[in-house]
Order: structure tokens, then sequence, then C-alpha cells
């Protein structure tokens, strides 16, 4: 029996899709724009490629490392300077991609050195990824490349095994060693993410990052409530894609079988950048499904 997915053309096939989108969201993100605009935008170009978000699209800027989607009433606009992290998932009958890139807003250069040690923390990961690997040997060649810059990993965000509608599961892949005993199988699809950062190194919890997730099925008991759940599964998902008083009210009687996110941010105030690949264990090595163009 193959230890690869049976729907591997479709997972293939998210990576596509949630790629066009990071890029669309990189180029988008330019002063004066809407986060609010650039979120639908980017979650748009999903749908209109025939799959769904697998997760809110992340907008989140300088100090904010991740979780971070606009409300249905944001206003902010982006500013020449801001490090802003744009962090797409897409999703085919829950085969799950999971990708991410920095940029910094107005084209500028203050930020070069953090925007290059996530992207080379990434590759070096990748580089390490084979079957049969120690977990703490992707995350040693890791935090090498982004200590390389004179900067920090995250020592407490980690990236993670993806399964069919499990954006997070069973394994972690952190940013750092010392914090796994895992080895990776040939055929498992992971996300690879590094963040760098002139802080300290660790995430504290922020504000609610306006992104929630069902727990576990709600039953039938309650019709909106089964509706949504249909829709969502366990994926995140926010009340930007929630239109009707109906669901709006359903959800605020299910608050216990919600998950909700706070906003990651730097615990020291410092800058982050972010850089993440789907990658696919193939026998001889990385298989990056998110490369895109």
């Amino acid at each position: 029996m193959s230890p690869y997915p049976e729907d591997l053309e479709r997972w293939r096939e998210a990576s596509r899709i949630a790629a066009r989108a990071r890029e669309l969201g990189l180029r988008l993100t330019v002063p004066g724009a809407s986060r609010r605009e650039v979120a639908d935008a980017i979650e748009a170009s999903i749908r209109d490629a025939g799959a769904q978000p697998a997760f809110p699209a992340n907008l989140s800027r300088n100090d904010e490392a991740a979780h971070y989607t606009p409300d249905p009433d944001d206003s902010l606009t982006f500013v020449v300077g801001d490090l802003v992290k744009v962090d797409v998932g897409a999703h085919l009958d829950g085969a799950i991609s999971d990708t991410a890139d920095t940029i910094e807003v107005g084209g500028g250069h203050r930020h070069e050195n953090l925007i290059r040690a996530a992207r080379e923390g990434l590759r070096a990961g990748i580089a390490a990824v084979r079957p049969g690997v120690r977990v703490d040997d992707i995350s040693r060649a890791i935090a090498g490349a982004i200590r390389a810059r004179g900067l920090k990993p995250m020592e407490n965000l980690t990236g993670h095994s993806i399964e069919r509608y499990l954006l997070h599961a069973g394994k972690s892949i952190p940013n750092v060693p010392g914090m796994s005993d895992d080895t990776l199988e040939e055929g498992e699809v992971i996300a690879i993410e590094p963040f760098a950062t002139n802080g300290v190194g660790m995430i504290e919890n922020g504000v609610f990052g306006n992104i929630v997730r069902f727990r576990s099925d709600p039953g039938t008991r309650d019709p909106a409530l089964s509706a949504l759940f249909a829709r969502f599964r366990t994926l995140p998902f926010t009340l930007r894609w929630v239109s009707s008083d109906e669901e709006r009210a359903a959800l605020g009687r299910a608050r216990r079988r919600l998950q909700t996110y706070p906003v990651f941010v730097e615990r020291g105030r410092g800058l982050v950048a972010q850089a993440e690949h789907t990658v696919l264990v193939g026998p001889a090595g990385a298989d990056v499904l998110s490369a895109g163009p």
C-alpha cells in the first residue's frame, strides 16, 4: 500500500492554488491598501479557482507574528514600512496547503535582513527533509540559517504535519532544536514555517484575531450550527464568512464549542518575518508543493 495520500493530485492542486493566492496577496499589499480588501481578494481567488480557504487569510503586521485576519468592519490600511506576513491556506475536499511569505510595504530595504532570514531558514529546513530524518535535524538547520543573519528563530512557533481536514495534525516542526523526538516518514505532508525576529524569540497571546474553529461536531439539534459545521468542519474560519443573522446568532450560542485564536505577538515587541511551504516527504527528499511560479 502506498504511503502517499490517495488524493495526492488534489493536494498538489490545492498547493498551486494557495501559491497563486499568496503571490496575489503580496502584490496587493501596498501603501494605502485596505487590509480587509486584500484578505477578501486572496480568499476570492481561492474560491474562483475551485477550492476553499483552509483558514482566513492572515495579514499580520510588524510585531504580530500570526493569526490576524480582518474583522467585517476593519478599516486599517497598510503604510510604508509595514512588515506584513501573508499567510494563505487552500483546500480541496480537505486536502490542505499552507504557505506564507513576508513583504515590506512600499518596497524599501529596512527589513530585508529579517525577510531573508525567514526565507533562508525555510530553504535550509526543506533541504534537510527526507524519509527517516529526525525533525530535530530540520529544526537545527532552520535555526542555524536564521542565527547566521544575527537574528532569532521563534522558539514557541512551529511548523506541523497536515492531514485531510486537519491543518495541525500530529507532528510539530519546531524552529529550534531540542524540542522533538519525531522522525519523518515517506508520504507525509508537512508545513515548514520559520519565523525570524529581532526581538526575544518568543511569542505571547495578544488580542482576539477574528478567527475561530469548531472543536467538534455540534450535532444536528441546531440546524444553523449544523450547516456551519458542514461548511467548515474543524478548519478555522472568520465572521467575515458568516453573513446571515441566523448563523451569527448560532455562533453566539455555541461559544463553548468554538476555539478562538488570539493574535500571536512577539514578546519583546520585535519585528517578525515568516516564510512557509507545504512539503511532501518524497523518497529522495522534499517535494515542495507550494513553490508556485
